[in-house]
């Protein structure tokens, strides 16, 4: 599936709660994949803002249960938080 294809679909938990639509993601390039889903476009984020959308507004594409017509994540994934000095907070404190 290319990255590309998931954008805006609908993100449900698996306990049937609406979260949001995909909207960008973050991919660790030397992984060679994708690392979260954003519900919101992070382009022109200051640092503060980059923090909040990826406490609020992201998903791990680790906890990513199925993808189809929509997307479905466990329930337990959207608590999972990037620490101080990730990867993830470290690029987006760049841009």
């Amino acid at each position: 599936m290319k990255i590309a294809e998931i954008y805006n679909l609908d993100i449900y938990s698996d306990a049937g709660q609406f979260l949001g639509e995909v909207r960008d993601a973050i991919i660790d390039l030397e992984k060679g994949e994708v690392s979260r889903l954003l519900m919101e476009e992070w382009r022109n984020a200051d640092k503060t803002e980059a923090k909040r959308l990826l406490h609020q507004k992201s998903i791990l594409f680790k906890n990513i249960r199925n993808i189809g017509d929509v997307v479905l994540v466990s329930a337990t994934g959207q608590s999972q938080q990037p620490s101080e000095g990730s990867p993830e907070l470290t690029e987006l404190s760049r841009r």
